[in-house]
Formats: structure tokens, C-alpha cells, sequence
């Protein structure tokens, strides 16, 4: 289909950005890569009167990996993900994840920021960033603030996020010990029926904490507390596999589509969760 008529603007900096998203109010949308945006706008399921495209923007597609800290900038492609060595390095559940989403296609246009900022349930990486307790930084016209991945997301594509504030970057500490993302999905570059990111340390034989985090099981993200904590103390055995899907299960809220009645989806839920947690012990 062809979206509704719209203004494209193409900055050079921020302060041009924030003033458009001023002047134009909710008629306006910022686009990183596209790949959200776009097809919702070629469905008609989103009208965008004004559209202001970040590609002219400087530094927003820098990676830093430094000092046990790494921040990447909201135009930082999936691709860049995969081919940075910093990145396997330092956080490989982020190259694990960005494998994983959609097709080579996507993942050369797609960006951490529009993957992360528009509150797309679906989308993989809102899920990766609570597991590893990221920060978004934003900017808006009284300047920048920092909002936990944590307590971004709100409702399906409702975030914290004022409408004319900007997604820049994402921060976070490098994750030590085990890791892994897990998705099941339809077809290639299908959105996930589930997916599990989990990151696990361990001490002499037993888990020492676990981030637990589930995708597309829910309007938002889910980052289960009560899941991680189910396997501290453990060795990942039967039972404690039980108890950290059981705790994930009372935390989500699939709703029936295309990719199958809730009943599936939650025994997928628990397949899936049961697989990433013990990747992530293996690897630990």
C-alpha cells in the first residue's frame, strides 16, 4: 500500500529536531531506520503528517565500548551489532539478539533507537535492555534525561517518552557470567511468538543472580523479578527451571492472534524460557 501524503524533513542537528517536533506536535514522528515506522505507515496504520528522518544527525551512530560501560547511539544499525567486536566481547546477548531479528535486509536499515524507542510489544530488543538494566537517554527542549529500560515501556507503543523528546542513546554496564536470547517465531523474519533474554553469573556451582526478561508476551516487554530470583541459589535443576517459568507465567499476558490461541503461546513461553536459562547456565 501507499502511506497518506506527509512532509519529510531531514536535520542536521538536534536543536532543528526538537523545534520540529515543537512546531508540529503530535503530527510529528521521528524515524531512525525506518523499519517500524514505515510499514505502519504504508498500512495506514499510522498517519504521519510530518516526518523527520535522523540519518543527517552526527554521532548518533557511534558504538562506545570503554571502561566496563557501553553506550550505543539511536542510529546504530543491528548490522553494526553483529560486525562489532567490542560488542561480542563485552555484551554478546547483543549480537545473539540482533542475529535473530528479522532478515540481512532489516538488519542493515533497522537501528537500536527504532528498534527500542516506539514501544512495539513485538520488537526484540526492548526485552535485551531490560535484561541487562539499560538506561534511554533522551533529549527534549529542557534538555537530556535518563529513563530506565525497566520503566520505559507503558502500553503497546506507549512509552515515557514526551512527544517531543528524542531517543539518542542507550547505556548500559557490560554483562558478565552466562547469557542467551531464545525465539521462537513463525517463519524468518516473523515477530516472535516468545522470546527469552536471560543473563546469569555464577558462584561455585550455583546461580549468583539471573535477569530474566520475555517479548511479545505481553503489551509491553516483561522483565520478571521474581523469575531470576526463583534460580539464585540454584543449579538450574528441574525444579528450579519449574519455578522461574511459573514465576514468568503469572507475569505475562499473551492475548490470542495469527500466531496462535493463549494457551500456545504460554506453553511456548515456558519452552522457550526453559531453553534460554539453561543456554545461559551452560555458557556460565
Amino acid at each position: 500500500m501507499i502511506p497518506a501524503a506527509f512532509d519529510y524533513y531531514r536535520p542536521n542537528n538536534m536543536d532543528e529536531v526538537i523545534a520540529l517536533l515543537q512546531e508540529h506536535g503530535d503530527d510529528a514522528r521521528v524515524m531512525a531506520g525506518g523499519h517500524s515506522l514505515i510499514p505502519m505507515m504504508k498500512l495506514r496504520m499510522a498517519e504521519v503528517p510530518h516526518l523527520i528522518d535522523l540519518q543527517s544527525i552526527e554521532g548518533l551512530n557511534a558504538i562506545e565500548v570503554k571502561d566496563g560501560q557501553i553506550t550505543l547511539g539511536a542510529m546504530v544499525t543491528q548490522h553494526d551489532l553483529i560486525d562489532h567486536d567490542g560488542i561480542a566481547a563485552a555484551a554478546p546477548i547483543l549480537r545473539e539478539a540482533a542475529l535473530q531479528i528479522a532478515d540481512p535486509q532489516v538488519r542493515y536499515m533497522g537501528t537500536i533507537g527504532g528498534n527500542v524507542a516506539n514501544g512495539d510489544p513485538g520488537n526484540d530488543m526492548p526485552g535485551v535492555m531490560q535484561c541487562l538494566d539499560a538506561q534511554i537517554n533522551l533529549v527534549g527542549p529542557d534538555g537530556p534525561r535518563t529513563v530506565a529500560a525497566r520503566d520505559y515501556y507503558e502500553a503497546a507503543y506507549m512509552t515515557d517518552r514526551a512527544d517531543d523528546e528524542v531517543l539518542v542513546s542507550v547505556s548500559l554496564s557490560a554483562p558478565t557470567g552466562g547469557y542467551a536470547y531464545e525465539k521462537q517465531k513463525r517463519k524468518i523474519g516473523d515477530y516472535a511468538t516468545a522470546a527469552a533474554a536471560v543473563q546469569i553469573t555464577n558462584s561455585e556451582g550455583k546461580v549468583a543472580s539471573a535477569s530474566i526478561a520475555m517479548t511479545n508476551l505481553s503489551d509491553v516487554p516483561v522483565w520478571s523479578e521474581e523469575a531470576g530470583a526463583a534460580l539464585v541459589g540454584t543449579s538450574c535443576d528441574t525444579d528450579a527451571l519449574g519455578a522461574a517459568v511459573a514465576a514468568m507465567l503469572g507475569d505475562i499476558d499473551p492475548s490470542e492472534d495469527n500466531r496462535g490461541p493463549v494457551a500456545f503461546k504460554r506453553h511456548v513461553a515456558g519452552v522457550i524460557l526453559k531453553r534460554a536459562v539453561t543456554r545461559a547456565w551452560d555458557r556460565a
